[in-house]
Order: structure tokens, then sequence, then C-alpha cells
């Protein structure tokens, strides 16, 4: 039976935790979040504001695909502009000034089929139109998310995703990936750690089309990877520092919040805090680091997906703590530079 890829989140408990934002005026864009409302959920543009809004300097956001008000009519394959035009609404009304200084979903990452075949590129068009433009003349679009995480647990997977084992190595949605890099767009990958090899295939494959790996490449320690996690980290390591050779591709330290990731911090009697956070984190954090290189990593909160497992601001305080003693350069990378070099994003510094 397939896990449900988030935590509920419980307001009670994580108000068993609250803890001051460390290195307030350390600019931050939050690289990857979404917004959505579920019979489950309820997070809108509302719900992210209170959530940044605990002292941390958060500057500007990427909003990236996760099946939001997708169009109940029409084609499948065009179900997807709903979302798109959703969110350059949600954008449009944070650009206002009405809500505050941060300029929320100041990029938009969103879904295609690229697999459909020749139809990709006037709809990868079409969402381009429907975010005002490229982000680099002067609209929101940056990219586009297709899910590639597959396993031989079919629990693991989300039946809302459906994906095959070679997905990616597929001729179709290589042919529908190529439209990428001529439209300016990037690629979000999203895929478990041990089809990293697949993803630096991609990346050599296409090295003119940018890529950013998401939720740390992919760390599963639950069902049969609880058994030998130190192995599940050797397999992650190889793969991410072989990816990491492809200088098409960064990485987003985010997502460690996943019930994927078998930190299982949500089985506490306590929310967690940036103390707790940091030490279990760092391992992953800095092999992520020592790969890549500041300048090619990238924070993000995948809230709401997280928010089951901590508070925004105990998960960003850990990710301060971890980079602590590095400099205020490094920081910066890491907290806003990449994401903005990245995405193409106004200046938020």
């Amino acid at each position: 039976m397939a896990l449900p890829t988030y935590i509920a989140v419980r307001p009670d408990w994580l108000a068993t935790h609250q803890e001051q934002a460390l290195d307030p005026a350390q600019p931050v864009i939050d690289a990857h979040h979404h917004l959505y409302d579920r019979p489950e959920i309820r997070y809108l543009l509302d719900d992210y504001l209170r959530d940044i809004g605990g002292g941390h300097n958060v500057r500007a956001s990427v909003f990236v695909q996760a099946r939001a008000m997708l169009r109940k009519d029409g084609p499948p394959h065009l179900r997807s502009l709903g979302e798109t035009e959703f969110i350059n609404g949600m954008a449009a009304a944070s650009a206002s000034g009405v809500y505050g200084d941060a300029r929320v979903c100041a990029g938009i990452v969103g879904f295609v089929d690229l697999t459909i075949g020749e139809e990709v590129r006037s709809l990868l068009e079409r969402h381009i139109a429907a975010a005002g433009g490229l982000i680099t003349k002067g609209g929101r679009f940056c990219g586009i998310r297709q899910t590639l995480t597959w396993d031989t647990d079919g629990g693991l997977l989300n039946p809302a995703y459906p994906t095959t084992e070679h997905m990616s190595d597929s001729p179709a949605f290589r042919a529908g990936f190529a439209h990428l890099a001529p439209l300016g767009l990037s690629f979000e990958g999203w895929a478990f750690f041990h089809q990293l090899p697949q993803i630096t295939a991609l990346a050599r494959a296409f090295p003119e089309t940018k890529i950013v790996l998401n939720h740390c490449g992919g760390i599963v320690r639950i069902r049969n990877y609880a058994a030998d996690q130190d192995e599940v980290f050797r397999r992650w390591k190889r793969g991410l520092t072989d990816l990491a050779q492809c200088p098409n591709v960064m990485v987003k330290l985010s997502g460690l919040g996943m019930r994927f990731s078998g930190f299982e911090f949500e089985t506490k009697d306590r929310a967690p805090g940036s103390e707790d956070l940091a030490p279990a984190w760092r391992p992953w954090i800095e092999s992520c680091v020592e790969a890549f290189g500041t300048n090619r990593c990238m924070w993000g909160s995948n809230f709401p997906v997280d928010k089951g497992s901590y508070s925004f601001g105990s998960g960003l305080n850990a990710f301060k703590r971890i980079f602590a003693g590095a400099s205020a350069s490094e920081k910066d990378d890491v907290f806003w530079r990449s994401a903005q070099n990245f995405y193409r994003l106004p200046q938020v510094s």
C-alpha cells in the first residue's frame, strides 16, 4: 500500500517548540515550496506568509508544481495550465506589496508531461504565456518538473504521478526534454537516491539544459531501506558525487522532513528544534556541499510537505546552524544567490 508522501500537519504539536530566528538579517530565497487547497490540507498565500513571518529575512520564493488547481475540464494534458494560472495570480497578489515585502512565487515551475510528443513545445509556450512570460523577459515561468521517482516497492510511489523504471531514458521523454533549453527552461530532477545515475545520464545527454536535483537527491530510509541505512548513505553519496561532475546540475537542500527520509521527528512527543535537526541533517548537507560547492547548492523549505516534521523557523534555523562556520559569501550562495542565479530571479540581495 502506498504511503502518503506528506506527514499530517499538527499545529498543536508544532506549538510545543518555538524559537527565535537566528541571524535574522541574512537574506533568504526559498527555492522550493508549494501552494494548494485540498481536502486534507489548505496551504495558500496567507498560510505561507504566516510561516515565513517569524523573523527570518525571506525576500522571495520559487513555487514548484504540486497538482494545484488543475483545470477540471478539457484534455488531460492541458489541465496543468490551471496550476500555472493560479500561481501567477498568487504571485501577482504578492507583487502588489499589499502582503509585505517578500515576493512569493517570484519564479514558477510548472508541470508538462514531456512524453506526449510534438505537442510539448506548444504546451510549454502556453505555460510561459500563462505566467506572464519567461522570467528572463519580465514574466515568472522558469521551468518544468516531471516526477521521476520509481522503486520496486510500490508503497513508496505516489499514484498521482505515474512513472516507469526507465522513464528518463525513454525516447518519448527525451524528445520532450529536448524542448526545454531552446525555450530557456530548466528541469527539476525529483528522483530517489538509487536513480541518481539516471539523472547523471540525462544531464550528460543534455549538457545545455539546466537541472536542479530536488530534495538532496531523494534520500529513502524507510521500508526496505530502513535495515541498512549506512549502505543507503554510501550509495547516495557515490551517486551524488558522480552527478556533481555535470556542470549543468545544482542541488536543492530541501525535503528532509518528508516521510521518505526516515528521520522520524514527527514521532516525538515534542516538535524538534533546530538543535535537534542540525546534527541529524549535517552529514547529508555537508556531503551535498562537498560534492557541489556552495555556489551550486540552494536552500528550500519544501513547505507545506515538510511542515509535518518541524516548523519553518526551526528548519531554517537548523540550516543556519549547519552553515554557522561558513563565510558570508558561502552563506549567501546557499540562502539566496544560487537560487537567484539558477532561476534568474530579480535582484533581492
